[in-house]
C-alpha cells in the first residue's frame, strides 16, 4: 500500500463516522469471505457444478474488533477442512488495507485496477487475478445498485415543500481539476416526514440542468410541490415554475449574507438590526410594508443594497404566504446545513474525486444513511399544520353525543 493511501486511511480513521465505517467494513468483509470461499469450493454460492471441490456447512459467529467498533461476522464453514478469513490474521496492515479497499472502492469510485492492487496488498492468497477483478467489479456494482435504487425509487404522495441546495466539490475531468455542484433535493410530505428525493451533479446555473433534474423527480412521482426553497441559482426559478408551477423561496440566510456585503464592516450591525425588523413582522402584509420602509431608509447611504432589496423582495418573503408554523423551516435552506457539513467532511478526506460517478456514490451513500435516520425520527412538521397546504386536508370530526 502506498504512503498516500496509508495517509488517506489515517484521515478516515480520525474523521469518519464510526457507524458508517463499521457498516462498510462489515459489508466488505462479507464480500471478501464470499470471494475466498468461492476459491475453496470452486463455484459461487448456490451454484450446481460437477467441478465443485467442497461444500459450505453453515456459519459460525465471531467478533471482529476494529477501530470503528466491534463487528459481528458470520464466517462460513466447510464440510471438508476449515476456513479462516485472511483479513482476520493478527496484523494491523490487513485491517488498514481492508479499510482502504472499502473507502476507495465502496465510496470513492476508483478504477478496478487500483482496487485490485489494494486487494492483493491484503495477501488474499489462493485467488487468481481474474477472480479478484471479477469480485471487485461485482462489489462496486453492488454498491452502485444500492445507491441507484435509492435515488431512483418511486416517489409517492404529495410533497408541498422542496429544499434544494448545492455543495461544490473538486472533480478530475479530462486531465483538469474542476469544481462541480453536488445537488441535494429534500422534501416534506403531507405526513410531515422528510426524505432525500434526489442527488445529481452538474452546472448549478444552467436552466437545462435544473429542468432535467426537476423533471426526473416529477417522472418518479413527485407532485403537490407548492414551494421550492433554494439559493439564487440562475435557471432554477424558470425550471421550477415550468415543472411544478411552484413558488420559489430564496434562502433568507444566503440573501442576508449577500446584502451585508454592500455595507462596510462598521456599519453592518446597524444594517442588520434594520433588516431583522422585516422578518420580525407577524403578517406578510406588514413584512412587505416594512421592507419598503427599510429599503427607502438605506437608499441614500447604501444605494446598491436598496436596489438589491427592490429586486428580491418577492423572492425573500415568499415563505410568508404559507402557514406561520412553517416559517422557521421554509425561510431558508438551513434544514440542510447538517447534511452539507457531512458531505464536506467526507469530501475533505478525499480531496479530489476521480469522476462525477464517485461524487454520486459518496453523496448517495451518505443520503441513504440520512434518510434512514429521518425515517425513525419524529415528524418534521405536524399533520395539523400541513392540512392547509395539502390537496387532502385533515378533517376534524365532531365529537359523538353521549
Amino acid at each position: 500500500m502506498t504512503d498516500d493511501r496509508m495517509a488517506l486511511v489515517e484521515l478516515i480513521e480520525q474523521g469518519a463516522d464510526s457507524d458508517l465505517v463499521r457498516e462498510m467494513l462489515a459489508f466488505a468483509a462479507e464480500r471478501m469471505m464470499d470471494l475466498e470461499i468461492e476459491a475453496k469450493t470452486g463455484v459461487p454460492c448456490g451454484s450446481r457444478s460437477p467441478d465443485r471441490l467442497n461444500h459450505r456447512n453453515g456459519y459460525r459467529e465471531r467478533g471482529w474488533d476494529t477501530r470503528a467498533g466491534r463487528i459481528d461476522l458470520a464466517i462460513p464453514k466447510l464440510r471438508k477442512g476449515s476456513y479462516f478469513p485472511s483479513f482476520l490474521e493478527p496484523r494491523r496492515t490487513a485491517e488498514k488495507a481492508l479499510a482502504a479497499v472499502i473507502q476507495e472502492a465502496y465510496l470513492h469510485g476508483v478504477s478496478t485496477r487500483s482496487v485490485d492492487d489494494l486487494v492483493k496488498a491484503m495477501g488474499a492468497s489462493g485467488v487468481s487475478k481474474s477472480q479478484v477483478k471479477s469480485q471487485v467489479s461485482r462489489l462496486v456494482a453492488e454498491i452502485d445498485e444500492r445507491v441507484n435504487a435509492f435515488l431512483t425509487r418511486p416517489i409517492e404522495g404529495e410533497w408541498p415543500y422542496l429544499w434544494i441546495d448545492a455543495t461544490y466539490l473538486k472533480v478530475r475531468e479530462g486531465g483538469r481539476i474542476v469544481s462541480t455542484a453536488a445537488i441535494i433535493a429534500v422534501a416534506v410530505n403531507t405526513d410531515g416526514r422528510r426524505e432525500v428525493l434526489g442527488v445529481a451533479t452538474g452546472p448549478s446555473e444552467a436552466e437545462p440542468f435544473w429542468k432535467a433534474f426537476l423533471r426526473s423527480l416529477a417522472d418518479r412521482g413527485l407532485r403537490g410541490v407548492k414551494l421550492v426553497i433554494a439559493d439564487d441559482h440562475k435557471g432554477l426559478r424558470a425550471a421550477a415554475s415550468k415543472v411544478f408551477a411552484a413558488s420559489q423561496q430564496r434562502c433568507r440566510v444566503h440573501w442576508m449574507r449577500n446584502a451585508f456585503a454592500h455595507a462596510a464592516p462598521k456599519q453592518r450591525p446597524a444594517v442588520i438590526a434594520m433588516i431583522k425588523t422585516i422578518f420580525a413582522q407577524e403578517t406578510a402584509e406588514a413584512a412587505h410594508q416594512q421592507w419598503e420602509q427599510v429599503a427607502d431608509a438605506l437608499r441614500e447611504k447604501f444605494p446598491k443594497l436598496a436596489d438589491m432589496m427592490d429586486a428580491s423582495r418577492e423572492d425573500v418573503l415568499a415563505y410568508m404566504t404559507f402557514p406561520k408554523d412553517h416559517w422557521a423551516q421554509i425561510a431558508s435552506t438551513n434544514p440542510l446545513e447538517r447534511v452539507n457539513k457531512e458531505i464536506k467532511r467526507r469530501a475533505d478526506v478525499i480531496g479530489i474525486f476521480p469522476n462525477d460517478a464517485a461524487v454520486v456514490r459518496l453523496v448517495g451513500a451518505l443520503m441513504l444513511e440520512q434518510n434512514d435516520e429521518w425515517a425513525v425520527s419524529r415528524r418534521y412538521m405536524t399533520l395539523e399544520t400541513l392540512g392547509s397546504v395539502s390537496h387532502n386536508p385533515i378533517v376534524s370530526l365532531p365529537a359523538l353525543a353521549a
